[in-house]
């Protein structure tokens, strides 16, 4: 039996979420952000992260391309917060992609 690739749409998807999470300070501000379980100002994570709010403003707009992070808006202020559905597909992405069945169903991040 020859086993199938996982399909292109998937994979790319599932690379997207792996290189958002290449770098260590949006691994930080997704933990953070998770942990807060709450809408947060750019302000309250930079002084959180302790790097400039550019940088920071840069690393939730790549988190948010890829739905990890959510923003509303509040009056003239974003506030950013988990996406608690897109992180919880995760921890499958990383097992179908290691050849391990998912343990949840796999699927897109909305």
């Amino acid at each position: 039996m020859v086993a199938e690739l996982l399909d292109r749409g998937t994979a790319e998807e599932y690379a997207s979420w792996f290189r958002a999470l290449a770098d260590p300070s949006r691994v930080q501000i997704v933990e953070y952000l998770a942990r807060q379980a709450q809408p947060m100002s750019v302000g309250q994570i930079t002084a959180a992260a302790g790097l400039a709010q550019s940088t920071v403003s840069q690393h939730l707009k790549i988190l948010t391309e890829v739905r990890f992070v959510l923003v509303e808006q509040v009056g003239n202020a974003r506030h950013y917060r988990i996406n608690t559905r897109c992180v919880d597909c995760f921890p499958s992405a990383a097992d179908v992609v290691m050849g391990r069945p998912a343990p949840t169903p796999a699927g897109g991040c909305s």
